[in-house]
Formats: structure tokens, C-alpha cells, sequence
């Protein structure tokens, strides 16, 4: 990450976030990198979110966790759930924005789940968008 981060990237795309360079991955998501990708093991939109928490500690750079979590609350935007079937074929099975709690902490709000069947809009966003004319408001009222 921190050598990606030298080149000045316009965007950033990790495979898999496993350690602590989860919080590398944060800083640079919170320093000018939209639009970047990472993955992560988890079960659900809500536990990927604790489970970055979990990574970014894994740093041992001594944040307090209501610091992680406010960077992770400002630096994702939303969380795509994907799994795999008996098959091996991979399907989104929900879409959640990313927004802060009362308390500051990220909580996921969800935007598209499937119920047995295809991928359904489930809410409106509740976050504005980074940038002027790339709304999901948009994309969601379309469905």
C-alpha cells in the first residue's frame, strides 16, 4: 500500500485486505483515493465493517478505536456482499451504504438485498454523493 500510495494512483484496487494494512488502505481513502476497491471475508455488510475494524488494529500503531472507526465511517462508502454458490458461481447478494452512527461509529443502511430471488431495492441512500452527477439516488429510483 504505502508503495502504491508514492505513485500518486488516481485509484486503488487491493485484492484482499487481510492484516494491518487495512489502516494503510483507510489512510489512503481518506486522503484523496475515491473510487478505490478492496475486499474482505466476511459474512455480511455489517461484520465486514467489524472486521476491517479488527484488520486496522492488527497495525499495532496504537489508535484508539473510536478513531478506526471514524476513519472507516468516512473513507467507505458502501459495502457489496458477494457469495459463493454450491456451483462456485459468485452473486451480490446485498448492497449497503456506509454512513456513521450517532456515536460516530460506521453502521450499514441497506440499499439492495435478494430474497430468494433477484437483487431487490430494499431503501433510498441516505448519504449525498462525493461527486456532483454520480448519485446512486439515481441509479436506485431507476429499479
Amino acid at each position: 500500500m504505502r508503495a502504491a500510495l508514492r505513485m500518486r494512483p488516481d485509484r486503488i484496487v487491493v485484492g484482499e485486505v487481510r492484516g494491518g494494512e487495512a489502516l494503510d488502505m483507510l489512510q489512503a481513502l481518506n486522503t484523496g483515493h475515491d473510487g478505490s476497491l478492496s475486499t474482505v471475508h466476511a459474512n455480511g455488510p455489517t461484520d465486514a465493517l467489524i472486521r476491517a475494524e479488527t484488520l486496522a488494529l492488527l497495525a499495532g500503531v496504537g489508535l484508539p478505536l473510536p478513531a478506526i472507526r471514524a476513519q472507516i465511517a468516512a473513507a467507505i462508502d458502501a459495502v457489496v456482499h458477494v457469495t459463493r454458490g454450491e456451483g462456485g458461481e459468485r452473486r451480490v447478494e446485498s448492497i449497503a451504504e456506509v454512513a456513521r452512527s450517532r456515536g460516530g461509529a460506521p453502521a450499514t443502511h441497506p440499499l439492495f438485498e435478494r430474497c430468494g430471488g433477484p437483487l431487490n431495492p430494499v431503501d433510498a441512500p441516505e448519504r449525498e454523493a462525493r461527486a456532483p452527477g454520480h448519485s446512486i439516488t439515481e441509479a436506485w429510483a431507476s429499479c
